[in-house]
């Protein structure tokens, strides 16, 4: 069991790290998931559609219009943290079926344990590598992957490569689509690079995120949005705009521009993410 200090909080050491569980004190049953201090996910329990973090909206909003509202939906998520995107997938959209891959079978028993997800037999989590998984997951399964996975708050390098994203792509149904947060900061050659890498398989995409974040100002979340048909970018940009932080949509030329000549990644040169700033999580997100 984890050790309880003040105000209910869990603190744990998990497979990758200290995980520790705090309650939301502006919200009553919401939780807030960090690892090495850096927050993970957020979960609301009584409502699993409130959704805290920014960049998770936008990957929401992106869930939202993938199909006809309240459709159910077959969803690879790699990265599970304390599962806020499947237990918002569980509630918009019942009867979906939704994997969830997690490498960390620690955090996965905590979070099971102190803040368990409703039970759905067509939800399942496993433990194991999101690559491995991907690779034995059936062609056009998959109307969705979503990616949201960190290793000491940087994307792991083998899931940064253009065989990574052929996988992807290979998974997906015709129309169906990637959904990625690509965290970065100035100047911003790692998003980039993961533009170029996606679009090569997956031609059709957008990016979400704030503005001083897009134009290489602070490091933060963008959501890549790709697949083999065109995203809905009008709709995007309507969600974005009207968010409690407002964000912008690249797409098109203002896409191609962003990226310019930025080269396709593969796994022999494949690295990391782009770390985050000494202390940018000191402050609560």
């Amino acid at each position: 069991m984890g050790r309880r200090r003040a105000g209910d909080r869990v603190v744990e050491q998990v497979d990758t790290g200290l995980a520790e569980l705090a309650p939301d004190p502006d919200r009553a049953g919401s939780w807030t998931l960090l690892l090495d201090g850096a927050p993970q996910s957020h979960v609301d329990l009584a409502d699993p559609t409130h959704l805290e973090f920014e960049y998770v909206r936008r990957l929401a909003a992106a869930i939202d219009l993938v199909a006809p509202a309240g459709a159910p939906l077959r969803v690879l998520h790699l990265g599970g943290g304390a599962l806020t995107l499947p237990r918002y997938v569980s509630a918009t959209r019942p009867g979906s079926t939704q994997r969830v891959v997690e490498v960390d079978g620690g955090l996965v028993d905590l979070v099971r344990r102190v803040l368990p997800w409703r039970a759905d037999p067509r939800l399942r989590v496993r433990v194991a590598d999101a690559r491995a998984v991907l690779a034995s997951t059936r062609e056009a399964s998959c109307d969705l992957v979503v990616a949201d996975v960190f290793a000491g708050a940087r994307t792991p390098a083998h899931l940064t490569s253009v065989e990574y994203a052929a996988e992807v792509a290979r998974v997906l149904r015709p129309e169906g689509w990637y959904l990625a947060n690509v965290a970065d900061g100035p100047p911003l050659r790692y998003a980039r690079g993961q533009l170029a890498t996606v679009r090569s398989v997956l031609p059709r995409a957008c990016l979400v995120g704030d503005a001083a974040v897009l134009r290489g100002r602070r490091y933060g979340n963008l959501v890549l949005v790709a697949g083999r048909v065109e995203p809905s970018v009008p709709e995007l940009t309507r969600r974005a705009a009207g968010d409690w932080f407002p964000g912008r949509v690249l797409a098109g030329a203002d896409l191609d521009r962003f990226v310019g000549g930025a080269p396709v990644v593969r796994d022999a040169d494949a690295t990391a993410s782009t770390p985050p700033p000494p202390g940018i999580f000191s402050v609560r997100r």
